[in-house]
C-alpha cells in the first residue's frame, strides 16, 4: 500500500478571520476568482507565505548556501509566477493574486471558454476541460506556462462563448 505519509496540512487559517478587514479582502478573492471555500484561498495564501519565508532565510543564509535559490526561482518562472529575471528579491514580493491567476480555473476562464470563473468551475469538474491531452478535474490545478496553450475544452457551450468573446 505504499509508505505511510504525515498528514501534513496545506493552509493556514488566518489569526483573526472575523476581523473587518480580512473578512472583506477573503470575500473579495473569493468571489472574484470564484473559489469554492475560503479554504482555497487559505491554500493559496500558505503558498505564497511558504516561499516569502524561504527567501528570507536563504537571505539570512551564508553565501555557500546561494545554490539553493536557482531552483526555487526556476519552479516559479515554469509556473508563470517570476518573470525571466527573477531575484531573490522578487520572491519577497510573492502574492496570493499571482497563485491565483495561475489556477485552471481562472486560465479557463481568462481564456473564454466560460462565461465565469464559476463555469470555468464547473467545466473542470464535469471534466470538459483538457490540459496536454490530459483531463484535470482540479480547478486548483497550477498551470505551468508551457501547459497554457494546450488547455482545450471538449464541451459543446465552449465554442459558444468561446465566439462571443472574439
Amino acid at each position: 500500500m505504499g509508505d505511510i505519509k504525515k498528514h501534513r496540512k496545506k493552509y493556514e487559517r488566518p489569526y483573526k478571520p472575523w476581523d473587518r478587514r480580512v473578512l472583506e479582502e477573503t470575500n473579495r478573492l473569493a468571489g472574484y476568482y470564484g473559489l469554492r471555500n475560503k479554504r482555497e484561498l487559505w491554500r493559496m495564501s500558505f503558498l505564497a507565505k511558504k516561499y516569502r519565508r524561504i527567501a528570507r532565510q536563504l537571505l539570512a543564509a551564508p553565501k555557500s548556501e546561494s545554490w539553493k535559490v536557482e531552483p526555487i526561482i526556476k519552479k516559479l518562472q515554469d509556473l508563470g509566477i517570476l518573470g525571466k529575471d527573477a531575484t531573490l528579491d522578487d520572491l519577497l514580493d510573492l502574492s496570493v493574486e499571482q497563485f491565483l491567476e495561475r489556477r485552471l480555473q481562472t486560465i479557463v476562464w481568462r481564456k473564454g471558454f466560460a462565461k465565469s470563473p464559476y463555469m470555468a468551475r464547473q467545466l473542470i469538474t464535469h471534466g470538459h476541460i483538457r490540459v496536454n491531452g490530459r483531463r484535470i478535474r482540479q480547478p486548483g490545478y497550477l498551470v505551468k506556462l508551457e501547459e497554457e496553450d494546450k488547455i482545450e475544452c471538449l464541451h459543446p457551450s465552449c465554442l459558444e462563448v468561446e465566439k462571443e468573446v472574439r
